[in-house]
């Protein structure tokens, strides 16, 4: 029997978080091509994950590739290294361990592409994948954090990447028992690659890996020395790759006569772009200054240290965007802009300044305003802090995923 379409709705629901007072017991099998203490945005989404349903009493197995470090293994979560290099004998290997466990399994896969290597083409690990749930009546769920590249004129390795990527979609889609998404509109994206195939679509938002810490004395010290010479401190948190730097710099630019402002720029990459953004521009040079890469407490006090966050994005804020989930989560007014994948609910959740576009000026206007608005900027940030916990914490993807395997034909994933 088919299972029902479900298409996801443009507007968060809050969803109540389940206890385990039943004492049954859910086994997960999350597979993703990176886990800490390897670096980057899957890894530690993850990771919260796998923790919050440990917490919740479900036995967590978290398959990842091998890599230096000792990964965190919280009370109910065991992490496997027999990924490797994500190839054929890997695979095997793979098998053979999943294989001890009882069947059918539960696999909820952490899918981007260019995660599972072989320079974001590997076919083979779909297949694989379609086998298990073929072969072996394995349960298989997605969580879509990216969908495939777009086709590009002028790039036959991009466009022929982007045909893998669409295959390789066909293929996870056709045993695929539930598609979670980062944001909605991957549904209308991956929808007619699964061949007519009734597959349930839901919605969970990507939460901040930033824990808030509260260290007043510290932030306090922060500010006294990134904005002592300046009435107004704007920070920005980014990688710093080029669709935003793009978008980025000319702000800050028209920003450049603007008395009483000083920028803070945060993450991995922030010195690197420093440099080369006051060497092109010197008279920026006591005006900008970069943190670096921080840990999670250290990031957190600089991003309470800050008046405001500047989060400019090509394709809009979304509920995919950590960097700006960083910003509501901490209660901060962040100046953003819509775009092509922006939710349709940001214009009138009041908990952000929002430029309809990317328009340089229309950014920087808003953003002088907002350094102007001491109770307006309050407020946002008071709507902002309030809307994160009631749509976006952890807890509530934790929830959905929990609240699923309720609902799920073939109840056997849980043991009692």
């Amino acid at each position: 029997m088919q299972t029902p379409v479900q298409t996801v709705s443009d507007e968060p629901r809050a969803v109540q978080v389940p206890s385990n007072r039943s004492g049954v017991q859910c086994s997960w099998h999350v597979i993703t091509g990176e886990y800490p203490p390897q670096v980057g945005g899957v890894a530690d989404y993850t990771a919260l994950v796998a923790a919050g349903l440990a917490a919740h009493g479900d036995a967590v197995h978290v398959w990842c590739p091998g890599g230096e470090g000792t990964p965190p293994q919280p009370e109910g979560v065991t992490v496997h290294r027999e990924l490797g290099a994500i190839r054929p004998r890997d695979l095997r290997l793979v098998d053979q361990s999943l294989n001890q466990f009882p069947a059918p399994r539960r696999i909820l896969l952490q899918w981007v592409p260019h995660g599972f290597g072989c320079r974001s083409m590997n076919l083979p690990f779909c297949l694989w994948l379609r086998r298990r749930a073929v072969k072996h009546g394995d349960r298989i769920e997605i969580m879509v954090h990216e969908p495939f590249l777009r086709f590009r004129l002028g790039s036959l390795r991009q466009s022929l990447a982007a045909l893998v990527h669409r295959l390789m979609t066909v293929v996870l889609l056709s045993q695929a028992q539930c598609v979670w998404m980062s944001i909605p509109d991957w549904e209308r994206r991956l929808r007619p690659y699964a061949l007519g195939r009734a597959i349930p679509y839901r919605w969970v938002p990507i939460p901040s890996n930033i824990p808030v810490t509260d260290r007043p004395d510290q932030v306090c010290a922060l500010r006294e020395r990134y904005a002592s010479k300046a009435g107004f401190l704007i920070g920005h948190f980014g990688t710093y790759g080029s669709s935003i730097t793009s978008l980025l710099e000319p702000v800050l630019l028209a920003l450049a006569e603007e008395p009483a402002t000083a920028v803070l720029l945060m993450g991995q990459g922030s010195d690197a772009y420093r440099d080369a953004l006051t060497g092109r521009h010197p008279h920026l040079s006591d005006r900008i200054q970069a943190a670096g890469s921080l840990n999670a407490p250290d990031l957190s006090c600089h991003v309470a240290a800050c008046d405001v966050l500047l989060q400019p994005y090509p394709d809009g804020v979304s509920s995919r965007r950590t960097s700006f989930m960083l910003g509501l989560s901490h209660g901060k007014a962040v100046v953003t802009n819509l775009g092509a994948l922006s939710e349709n609910f940001w214009k009138d959740s009041q908990a952000a300044v929002l430029s309809p576009t990317g328009d340089v000026q229309m950014l920087a206007g808003l953003l002088r305003e907002i350094l102007r608005d001491r109770e307006g900027r309050t407020a946002i940030g008071r709507a902002a802090r309030k809307l994160y916990q009631e749509r976006f914490d952890v807890s509530y993807t934790v929830a959905a995923l929990r609240a699923s395997e309720r609902e799920s034909s073939r109840p056997s994933v849980c043991e009692s």
